[in-house]
């Protein structure tokens, strides 16, 4: 087979997953040749991120993921891996805990009735969801909405330290509990870190109330505003 018809091969491979463009990582080499997905080598269970030299572009983690079967949550229903979507150069960007059931469904960060009140609150520090970043700790649903467990976090999270080394957000919001225990390595109460600044991977983290929780208690709405308010102010600093 010539060089041309071996590039074309590997081509056809990623775009068969839905997935566009290359990455200078021997491994998509090595998946291409053995006709899978999967990953060879053992999980990490480390919560370093991959050199992010390896990464050109978003699409390179994308591909570096594949259909992924790491771990186990593959096997428990997962229709899709909802990777991330938004600006790639964002400023901001929103972290929450795993994909929904209407994430799951479509492939897409906070899609259902709590992505609508995201997105609400993203247009109230006059931006859209277009201008922000937005993914979650673990790219797959866990069955009936469970929290992740501890190895599938650890063996999911080095991809999104590596989207967060790529897209150099200022501000990062960690969205409810989960998202901010697990990115901060505390068990702190949500409600005692909210609205708080720590520094994060070169960002400014604030964790705040998940959009889910505030469908259930809107009084904490007035808390969220005032966390927002923050992020506007930190993201007009130097700009």
């Amino acid at each position: 087979m010539s060089g041309r018809d071996d590039l074309r091969e590997h081509l056809k491979y990623y775009r068969d997953l839905g997935v566009a463009g290359v990455t200078t990582n021997p491994v998509w080499r090595e998946r291409a040749h053995s006709g899978s997905g999967e990953t060879h080598s053992p999980p990490s269970t480390e919560h370093e991120a991959p050199a992010p030299s390896t990464d050109t572009d978003l699409d390179a983690i994308r591909i570096d993921i594949g259909d992924c079967t790491r771990c186990k949550l593959h096997t428990l229903g997962r229709q899709r891996i909802v990777f991330g979507s938004g600006n790639p150069k964002a400023e901001l960007m929103f972290v929450g805990e795993a994909p929904g059931a209407d994430e799951d469904e479509q492939g897409l960060p906070f899609v259902g009735k709590a992505g609508q009140l995201l997105t609400k609150i993203i247009e109230a520090i006059d931006l859209k969801r277009e201008d922000v970043y937005i993914a979650n700790v673990i790219k797959c649903r866990p069955p009936a909405n469970r929290n992740p467990e501890p190895d599938e976090v650890a063996t999911c999270e080095p991809f999104l330290f590596r989207q967060i080394d790529l897209i150099k957000p200022r501000v990062i919001v960690a969205l409810g509990t989960h998202a901010a225990h697990t990115l901060l390595k505390t068990d702190v109460p949500i409600s005692r870190i909210r609205g708080k600044q720590h520094d994060y991977r070169g960002a400014i983290l604030i964790p705040t109330f998940h959009p889910a929780y505030l469908l259930r208690s809107p009084d904490r709405k007035r808390e969220v505003w005032e966390d927002m308010k923050l992020v506007k102010s930190l993201l007009t600093q130097g700009a």
